[in-house]
C-alpha cells in the first residue's frame, strides 16, 4: 500500500503544482502510516522532490511523451499505481489534471474527488473537503472504494519542505496509442504562464483595444505575473485564446488576481473565484466584480494602472 502522486512538469522542469502534490501526498501517507511515491515523466533529475517528502521517485522517459496526451499519461499513471500497489493517487487540478483524474479513476475502478482543498479529515471513512458550486461552497466527500483518486486544487495546501533521503527508479511503461496527433504547437516563451502564476493580471473590453495592452503587460512584468483576459477579448482577437480565463476558459486559483476593465460576468467570476485575493479596477461602481472582489478601485484604468506601475517600481527600488 502506498500513496502515488503525479509530479507534473513542462519541458523537463517541474511545475509548482508538482511540489504541492508531493507535499500533500507526504502528509496523507503519514496519516495512513505508509510511503509516498512520486511519478515523473521526461524529467532528467527528479531529486528535488526528495525535499518535499518523496521517498521514492518513479521516472518514465520516452520522447513520444513530450506532448501531453491524457490517454497516454493516464495509462502510465494507472500502470505505475498498480505496480506500486497504490491505494491513493493524487493529481493536481490543472487543466491537464482535470483531464487525467477521471480517466485514471475509471482505469483503476476508483472513487474520485476533484478540487480537494485539505487533508483528509478522516481516513475511516476516507473523507475529504472539496470546493463545490463553482467555488461558492465546500462539501465533505466520502470515498468508499479501496482505491481513491484525489484531484488537489491549486494553492489549497501549499508547498512544504519535508526533506527525506529518497531513491529514483526508472520504469519502462507501455505507451498506448494516443488516438490523436498534433500538427502544430505554439508556446509562449519567456513569460509566466497562467498555470504556474501566483499572480495574474487580467483585462477586458474596458481597455478599448489590443493596442492598449502594453500597460497590462508592463504591470504583469513588474509583479512577475501572468497576463490573462476575459472571453469577449479573446473572441474579438485582441488576445490569444490561451489567455482566456473563466469558467469557459482556464480556471485561475492565483494568490492575487487583478481584473482591469472587466465587469464580472458570472462565467468569469466562477472561473477565478478560487483566487485568494481579488482586485478590480473599473469605472463602473455597479460592476458585478466589485461584489466578488476583496479590493476595488473605481477609476479609469488608463489613469490608475500607470500610477500603480509607478508606485510598484518605486517600492521595488526602495
Amino acid at each position: 500500500m502506498s500513496v502515488l502522486v503525479f509530479a507534473d512538469s513542462s519541458e523537463g522542469k517541474f511545475k509548482k503544482t508538482a511540489y504541492e502534490v508531493v507535499s500533500y501526498g507526504k502528509k496523507v501517507a503519514e496519516q495512513l502510516d505508509t510511503n509516498v511515491v512520486a511519478l515523473t515523466i521526461n524529467v532528467k533529475d527528479s531529486s528535488e522532490l526528495y525535499t518535499y517528502g518523496a521517498e521514492k521517485v518513479v521516472s518514465v522517459s520516452n520522447d513520444s511523451l513530450n506532448t501531453f496526451n491524457a490517454k497516454q499519461y493516464a495509462a502510465i499513471i494507472t500502470e505505475v499505481a498498480k505496480a506500486e500497489n497504490a491505494n491513493i493517487v493524487v493529481i493536481d487540478s490543472s487543466i491537464d489534471g482535470l483531464y487525467l483524474t477521471p480517466i485514471v479513476a475509471v482505469n483503476l475502478e476508483a472513487g474520485c474527488a476533484t478540487n480537494v482543498v485539505d487533508l483528509p479529515s478522516s481516513t475511516s471513512p476516507f473523507t475529504v473537503k472539496r470546493k463545490a458550486f463553482s467555488n461558492k461552497a465546500f462539501s465533505n466527500t466520502v470515498i468508499s472504494t479501496d482505491i481513491k483518486v484525489i484531484g488537489l486544487a491549486k494553492n489549497s495546501y501549499g508547498v512544504h519542505e519535508n526533506t527525506v533521503s529518497g531513491t529514483t527508479e526508472t520504469f519502462d511503461a507501455a505507451i498506448v496509442d494516443a488516438g490523436v496527433s498534433s500538427e502544430k504547437i505554439e508556446k509562449v516563451t519567456g513569460k509566466v504562464t497562467i498555470a504556474d502564476a501566483d499572480i495574474v493580471v487580467s483585462a477586458g473590453r474596458g481597455l478599448k483595444g489590443p493596442e492598449n495592452w502594453g500597460m497590462v503587460e508592463e504591470l504583469a512584468d513588474v509583479l512577475g505575473a501572468a497576463t490573462a483576459c476575459s472571453k469577449p477579448v479573446s473572441d474579438l482577437g485582441w488576445r490569444p485564446h490561451a489567455e482566456h480565463v473563466g469558467q469557459t476558459g482556464k480556471p485561475v486559483a492565483a494568490n492575487l488576481y487583478i481584473a482591469i476593465g472587466i465587469s464580472g460576468a458570472i462565467q468569469h467570476l466562477a472561473g477565478i473565484n478560487a483566487s485568494k485575493v481579488k482586485v478590480v479596477i473599473n469605472t463602473d461602481p455597479e460592476a458585478p466584480f466589485f461584489k466578488a472582489a476583496d479590493y476595488g478601485i473605481v477609476g479609469d484604468a488608463f489613469e490608475v494602472v500607470p500610477k500603480l506601475i509607478e508606485k510598484l517600481k518605486a517600492f521595488k527600488t526602495a
